[in-house]
């Protein structure tokens, strides 16, 4: 279902970053590169709204074989999550599912006492929950 998911961190350093397909790692790099300049865009023009718990962002931009979307929390810790876009049964709420499922994984992880914030993730439990969220059995 996904290509790519992107933790990145307030100071737009990632803290976790997984691709489905290595050959196109360094390509979905660069788009979840990209995506931040548009995050950081959309977070400022939103900035007269009040403030939310969550703030879904959507689609940020699309290409012609990827569909980038976004998500940022009030800590400014954003999720930009790649997905095939020829997949078009893929439904506006199963992404908000997708991210609602990652920030809880994420926050799940960054509760352990043992972890350093702004440390990159190293757990092996969230990366065997965020592949099984990009496979989609989730």
């Amino acid at each position: 279902m996904a290509f790519c998911i992107a933790v990145i961190g307030k100071d737009n350093a990632p803290l976790y970053l997984t691709t489905s397909d290595m050959e196109q790692e360094l390509d979905l790099q660069y788009h979840v590169n990209a995506a931040l300049d548009v995050v950081e865009e959309k977070c400022l023009i939103g900035k007269g709204a009040p403030e939310s718990k969550e703030l879904y962002l959507g689609l940020l931009y699309s290409t012609e074989n990827h569909k980038i979307y976004g998500f940022v929390t009030n800590t400014r810790v954003k999720f930009i999550v790649v997905v095939d876009s020829s997949n078009v049964a893929l439904r506006e709420n199963e992404v908000r599912a997708i991210f609602r499922n990652l920030h809880l994984l994420y926050t799940d992880a960054v509760c352990n006492p043992f972890y350093i914030p702004g440390e990159s993730l190293t757990s092996k439990k969230f990366d065997r929950a965020v592949q099984k969220l990009m496979s989609g059995t989730a």
